[in-house]
């Protein structure tokens, strides 16, 4: 019985873990973007939208965030209103939204993207590359189980080859499309901006 309350006990403290890594995680990012005048949810359509290419329908960005059309949208509303994306109706099928970057969006993204990912790579210093292989490795594991949870009877394989985690180019593309192609663009990293929730 021993092995069981051990086991019940592990399981609780993975749960819990998971959670709390992910909160920690945010809560260190949240004054990263903040200085940029986003929020990390805001950041997250922005990086989905960039990834995507050009207009993005509002199904694909939540398709790309894994996230519900409702919620993505309750978020995009917030971003029209601070300047940072806008929405426009396909002409020809009412139905689809299309969002668009303005320029103090795609500025923002630019601006936070260098420094979260330093951030990211400082917390994952301590971790060897085999470490962060394995990690990598366990989460999509746990990510498929939930997955198969919330989806009975999807293709989950599939799922998780087209999920965002597994694009072997995301790193490449994001950061190509960030990195300062002159001094100046350097220079503006440093401007302090309020955050519009």
């Amino acid at each position: 019985m021993a092995v069981n309350s051990e086991s019940k006990n592990t399981v609780w403290r993975l749960g819990i873990l998971l959670h709390r890594v992910r909160d920690e995680l945010v809560n260190c990012e949240e004054p990263i973007f903040n200085k940029y005048g986003i929020t990390t949810e805001q950041y997250s359509v922005l990086a989905a939208m960039k990834y995507i290419g050009g207009p993005a329908r509002v199904t694909d960005i939540a398709r790309w965030l894994e996230r519900s059309t409702n919620s993505v949208s309750m978020i995009i509303d917030r971003m029209v209103k601070a300047g940072l994306v806008t929405r426009k109706r396909d002409k020809g099928d009412r139905r689809a939204v299309y969002v668009t970057a303005t320029s103090k969006g795609e500025n923002a993204f630019k601006l936070a993207t260098l420094p979260v990912l330093e951030f990211i790579q400082k917390i994952l210093s301590l971790l060897s590359y085999e470490d962060k292989l394995t990690l990598i490795s366990l989460l999509e594991k746990i990510k498929g189980a939930a997955l198969a949870h919330l989806n009975p009877g999807a293709d989950i394989t599939k799922m998780i080859k087209d999920s965002i985690t597994s694009k072997a180019d995301f790193h490449e593309r994001m950061v190509k499309s960030v990195l300062p192609s002159t001094p100046q663009a350097k220079r503006q990293g440093g401007k302090k901006k309020k955050a519009i929730r």
